[in-house]
């Protein structure tokens, strides 16, 4: 299988690129180093430094043909797209376009988007499905969603395969506490720098963990399953940040300084995913225990405190 996965330096895209080539896959790794490191990269993955908005993209996919488009990259912070929603439109919706006209154009038998749980917005409820209607309360969960739309009518127009994964809030090694950064990330960052942990508001906000190694495994398992699907790739457990930070304390042997400060705008306050369809249509489940996990990111972030 030839595959190329764009943000492939980046913190999921290199695990991906990893297990694909550890199965003997031919991979390309397409990414502008924005918030990708090429120390990330696999050795065997050939590097293209290349920006998915530009034509030299589509040029690249059109002369590799690959089987699959593992489209991973992104803006992925939430205060940046509020604060320069034309910026995030511009990577998320137009940079997913161009690839959508590569695929099609290179005939790719299919594309698997990384799509997110902030689609779903502010959404009161205790379990969300694939059926729930999504209402973002960001520009970025409304430029993942607006992308998802032009996948599903490339599938209708031009019989595009594809996959869409919305993804419950990643964590693992390699996550960079800058960017897309999720709460685990600068909660590390800080403690390795001797700083007080920030919490927003009163910390029992939750939010469904997920370990990057599993979400690998989702990506995996819809290359064959999944078609024409959007499905959930999570661990349906909710975890608050107050919860996540006696956790780490525990982890870290001593307690950890923490400040609260104001609620941020556009953040969401519960967000719970169901797996069930993963369960069923990818024969996926999560198998990573989040303080197993949190202890395999703990530890390589202490010896790794500069990649941060």
């Amino acid at each position: 299988m030839k595959a190329v996965v764009t943000g492939g330096a980046g913190f999921i895209g290199s695990h991906l690129v990893e297990e694909l080539i550890l199965k003997g896959a031919d991979v390309h790794v397409l990414d502008n180093m924005i918030s990708g490191n090429i120390h990330n990269i696999h050795r065997l993955a050939v590097i293209h430094h290349l920006d998915i908005c530009s034509n030299d993209t589509k040029e690249m996919i059109l002369r590799e043909k690959p089987d699959v488009v593992f489209h991973l990259a992104a803006q992925a912070d939430v205060g940046k797209s509020i604060l320069d929603p034309k910026y995030d439109a511009d990577v998320n919706i137009n940079g997913t376009i161009n690839i959508l006209e590569a695929c099609q154009q290179a005939s790719v038998q299919k594309i698997i988007f990384a799509s997110t749980s902030a689609v779903y917005g502010n959404i009161q409820k205790d379990m969300v499905t694939e059926e729930d209607l999504p209402v973002p309360i960001s520009y970025y969960g409304l430029s993942k969603l607006t992308a998802e739309s032009y996948i599903r009518l490339f599938g209708r127009l031009y019989g595009l395969s594809y996959t869409i994964l919305r993804y419950a809030n990643v964590y693992g090694p390699r996550q960079s506490a800058k960017g897309e950064g999720g709460v685990i990330a600068v909660f590390l960052d800080r403690m390795n720098k001797g700083m007080p942990v920030s919490i927003h508001g009163n910390g029992e906000q939750t939010r469904d963990f997920i370990f990057v190694k599993d979400v690998v495994r989702a990506n995996l398992a819809a290359v064959e399953g999944g078609h024409q699907e959007i499905i959930q790739v999570s661990t349906a457990q909710r975890t608050s940040v107050n919860h996540l930070l006696k956790m780490l304390t525990q982890i870290h042997g001593s307690n950890i300084h923490s400040i609260n400060t104001e609620a941020r705008a556009g953040d969401i306050k519960h967000s719970c995913l169901h797996n069930k369809k993963a369960q069923e249509l990818l024969e996926w489940e999560p198998q990573v225990k989040m303080f197993k996990g949190l202890k395999e990111t703990y530890t390589y972030s202490r010896n790794h405190p500069f990649l941060s």
